[in-house]
C-alpha cells in the first residue's frame, strides 16, 4: 500500500517538472531570436530639426526703381488766353486735369532729362479740350510739349496756348555708365623714375688725365 502511494507521488512530481520545462521553453526566446545582433545605437544619428534658411537679401533697386514714379511727379504748365492776355500757372500731378473757363488742360506725363545727359529738356504730355460756341467740347491738342524747344510741338489754337514750365522729379546721382573719378584715376606707377636704379656709368678720363705730362 505504501509502495503504491509512493509511486503515485513520484509520477505527480515528474509530471510537474515536465510542465515547468515546457512552460519555460514557450516563454524563453528561441536561439535564432536571441542570437540576432542588437542594434548599434551609437551609430544611429538622432533626427535634427530643420533650420529655416536665412531670408535672401532683397536685390538692389534698379535704376528705374530709383527714379521718381510718374504719379509722384509735379509739373507746372503755363496757360495763356490770347484774347485778353491773361495767363496763369497750373500745378498738377500726371493724371490730373484743370478747367479754366472754356478750356480743360490734362497732364498725362512729365519728365526731365537725366543730369548726366548732355541735352537738357523738360517735357510734358498734355491734352487740351476747348468748348466751342455750340457748347461741345473738342480736343484741340494731344502730345508732348518741351520747355527748351517750343518749336518742336505747339498748341495751334487761336485763343489758348499751353506750355510746360517745370517737372519736379529726381534721378539717381550717377547713371549706368558713370564711373567715379577717384576709382577711375590711374594708380601711381611703381616703376622707378628716370635715373633711379640705373647703373652709374664709368667715369671717363678728363682731358688733363688723358694727356701725358
Amino acid at each position: 500500500m505504501r509502495r503504491g502511494l509512493a509511486t503515485v507521488v513520484a509520477l505527480i512530481g515528474l509530471t510537474g517538472v515536465g510542465a515547468a520545462v515546457a512552460f519555460q521553453n514557450e516563454t524563453s526566446p528561441t536561439p535564432e531570436a536571441s542570437s540576432a545582433p542588437a542594434p548599434d545605437i551609437g551609430n544611429q544619428s538622432a533626427p535634427v530639426a530643420e533650420v529655416p534658411a536665412a531670408p535672401k537679401s532683397a536685390p538692389a533697386p534698379s535704376r528705374q526703381q530709383r527714379v521718381t514714379p510718374m504719379k509722384d511727379r509735379v509739373a507746372v504748365l503755363g496757360l495763356l488766353n490770347k484774347r485778353n492776355g491773361i495767363w496763369r500757372d497750373l500745378k498738377m500731378h500726371p493724371g490730373q486735369a484743370v478747367r479754366v473757363g472754356d478750356v480743360i488742360v490734362r497732364l498725362r506725363a512729365c519728365e526731365t532729362t537725366a543730369p548726366w545727359e548732355d541735352q537738357k529738356l523738360t517735357g510734358a504730355f498734355v491734352q487740351t479740350d476747348v468748348r466751342g460756341t455750340d457748347g461741345k467740347w473738342r480736343r484741340v491738342f494731344s502730345g508732348w510739349l518741351y520747355k527748351e524747344s517750343p518749336s518742336l510741338n505747339v498748341v495751334e489754337h487761336p485763343i489758348y496756348d499751353v506750355w510746360p514750365k517745370s517737372c519736379a522729379m529726381q534721378y539717381p546721382e550717377t547713371g549706368p555708365d558713370t564711373v567715379s573719378a577717384v576709382s577711375a584715376a590711374p594708380s601711381r606707377s611703381s616703376a622707378p623714375k628716370s635715373g633711379e636704379g640705373e647703373p652709374t656709368p664709368p667715369e671717363t678720363p678728363s682731358a688733363e688725365s688723358s694727356n701725358p705730362t
